[in-house]
């Protein structure tokens, strides 16, 4: 009996004819009928040596096709300076995204793509740089000016993926505009034509699509473009809703939400396999293509997680920031471990699927080991690090990291020569953006946060015009820091709330309600080529923050791992100069997954930032932990 045929000469050994159709009720490609079963992987999440590993596991599962959205804010980090692989920022391995596209199709994947210029996807911003902030545009909007910034961004991405185009031997058979647009219930028909346009203009033939949730309607699409569903439950009336739209076409589900992303604070989102599977099974009974999102969630690297705001305020009272672990209780574990739900999905994938082809084994699972605990020997304070930045600003009125060049990490705003009377008050007016920590000649003065309720007080972003009581002590020519992070720009929301500043912006300092003014500003970015290049000291026994601790991890062999954050309080890890992620013992999220991808045999460098308390070490374990505290 003959094997059968891999995907692509199902649809292409004749030649190629045709691309993904939708003048039927059923998708065709190349003239042949065809339902998407997709799964969504984005490549800025998974380190470029895991995605034929990835890639490999999804076609395993029977699927057809692999999603991806577009990072702009990684892609272009600085104004009309680009990265698409070696570019030379931190991001540049992950973004070879013309490489991670013909391993798809390698793979035997098609690939529908998602440029944006707004991705949302619980990433900063929602994809968009923040540079954007700086030059006081109106995104997600047909303003002129925030225009020429996307048209500019897209002449350079797009011939990409023009030249990787199903119709030109390459795997993408659609292309999305925009974004969940109608959730903005901005109607501006002239934005979403204005990006039609830039597709066309840039050589896309492929299929257009927009994607919004059916039962919020239809104001995020145009006319001759497909509407797809997102949603994750009452699957037969938003495809009911969708079929009534356009009646004519096939039915799409773009996003079919697998699980659900965690914020700091939350219980770790869980859905069983056995609601996912009846979801998904409805799906499939309605005649309908799916893209499955997350398929595998990965990982929110560095600073780059998004955040959502819980109401319409625009104050960052409602301010809720995303973990690191991208997990996404998907079928695909963070660490690419297959899961109940990934077996489910292969079950109904074979019982729907009409069109049979030749499918891989299931991959072998990456091994993880529990590393020998790292025992951190040197230190830096803030101080410390401050002098060795070589960027500093001094301006009379507190400013964003934004108006200064930064993007990510943390900013300093320091005062000198100050005199503090017993019993002196610091306020702050309006809302933090997002923490902030204050220091008097370098020791600690705020309070550590025990359980959720501190999110109240002074230090984080719920809070307006919060006061700090600095005690008893008087301190004569006394230097104050107010050391403020960035936790991530929120990916979602309505237009008014995209105003994402970070650090100290909406008002003024006030020691004594006397304003504080001529302040020196030092962004820390923690970029790799700066924390490689930093001068340590040897740490004692005082493992008080905020301070950056640093030990080294022998390695024999490489394995991937995950740091077991349980004994420190709030803060992230840099492994080898690069930023992986954050941790918080109020959880849920309590360790960080370490691919083995970014370690070598011999010396790797840890480097743990602390705000308030830690350890003398880290320790590792094999497998997440999700815990919140109360």
């Amino acid at each position: 009996m003959a094997s059968p045929p891999t995907l692509y000469e199902y649809y292409t050994s004749s030649g190629i004819s045709d691309g993904l159709s939708t003048k039927q009720t059923n998708f065709t490609l190349n003239n042949k009928p065809l339902t998407i079963f997709s799964g969504a992987l984005h490549y800025f999440r998974v380190p470029q040596q895991y995605w034929r590993d990835r890639l490999r596991k999804i076609r395993a599962a029977g699927l057809n096709t692999v999603e991806t959205y577009v990072p702009w804010n990684l892609h272009e980090p600085q104004i009309g300076i680009y990265d698409f692989g070696q570019g030379g920022s931190d991001f540049s391995e992950f973004l070879y995204l013309e490489k991670f596209l013909k391993l798809a199709q390698e793979e035997d994947l098609l690939a529908i793509v998602r440029p944006g210029p707004y991705i949302c996807a619980e990433w900063d911003f929602g994809g968009l740089p923040s540079w954007l902030l700086r030059e006081n545009v109106k995104v997600r909007t047909s303003e002129p000016k925030f225009m020429s910034h996307v048209t500019r961004f897209f002449t350079r991405l797009l011939p990409i993926l023009a030249a990787l185009q199903f119709t030109k031997g390459g795997p993408i058979v659609a292309f999305q505009v925009e974004n969940e647009y109608g959730n903005t219930k901005n109607n501006d028909t002239e934005y979403l034509t204005n990006l039609k346009v830039l597709f066309e203009e840039n050589g896309i033939r492929e299929l257009l699509f927009t994607s919004d949730t059916p039962s919020n309607g239809f104001s995020g699409t145009l006319p001759g473009i497909l509407a797809t569903a997102n949603f994750q439950d009452d699957a037969r009336n938003e495809l009911a809703l969708l079929r009534k739209y356009q009646p004519d076409k096939p039915l799409m589900v773009m996003e079919y939400w697998t699980g659900w992303f965690d914020h700091w604070t939350e219980k770790h989102h869980q859905r069983s396999s056995q609601a996912f599977g009846a979801v998904l099974d409805e799906i499939l009974s309605e005649n309908s293509s799916v893209n499955m999102y997350m398929f595998h969630g990965g990982t929110n690297w560095g600073f780059l997680n998004g955040a959502n705001i819980k109401d319409l305020t625009t104050d960052n009272s409602a301010y809720q920031p995303d973990t690191t672990s991208y997990d996404y209780d998907a079928p695909l574990s963070e660490a690419g471990d297959y899961t109940d739900k990934y077996h489910k999905v292969k079950e109904l994938v074979k019982k729907y699927n009409t069109v049979v082809t030749k499918v891989p084994e299931m991959p072998e699972l990456i091994k993880r080991s529990v590393y020998t605990p790292v025992q951190l020997t040197e230190m830096l304070t803030l101080d410390d690090l401050i002098q060795q930045s070589a960027n500093k600003f001094t301006s009379d009125v507190l400013k964003p990291m934004e108006m200064i060049g930064q993007s990510y990490g943390y900013i300093n705003y320091r005062q000198r020569n100050l005199h503090i009377t017993p019993n002196s008050t610091l306020k702050i007016e309006g809302h933090v953006c997002d923490t902030v920590l204050v220091l008097i000649n370098g020791q600690l003065k705020s309070k550590i946060p025990k359980n959720q309720s501190d999110l109240n007080n002074f230090g984080f972003w719920r809070h307006k015009d919060s006061t700090l009581d600095l005690g008893p002590i008087e301190y004569k020519n006394a230097t104050v820091d107010l050391l403020v992070e960035n936790f991530g720009r929120s990916n979602y929301g309505k237009l008014n709330q995209f105003n994402q500043f970070k650090g100290l912006w909406q008002g003024n300092v006030l020691l004594n309600d006397a304003v504080l003014h001529n302040w020196e500003i030092t962004p820390l970015e923690f970029k790799t080529n700066w924390t490689n290049s930093l001068q340590w000291k040897s740490s004692l026994s005082d493992f008080s923050g905020p301070r950056l601790f640093k030990g080294v991890l022998n390695v024999q062999e490489v394995y991937d791992t995950y740091l077991d954050m349980r004994e420190w309080t709030k803060g992230f890890v840099i492994i080898n100069g690069f930023v992986l992620g954050r941790f918080w013992k109020l959880g849920p999220q309590q360790s960080l997954y370490l691919p083995g991808a970014f370690l070598k045999t011999g010396a790797n460098s840890l480097v743990v930032f602390e705000h308030f308390e830690g350890k003398g070490q880290v320790k590792f374990v094999k497998d997440s932990i999700f815990e919140t505290c109360n």
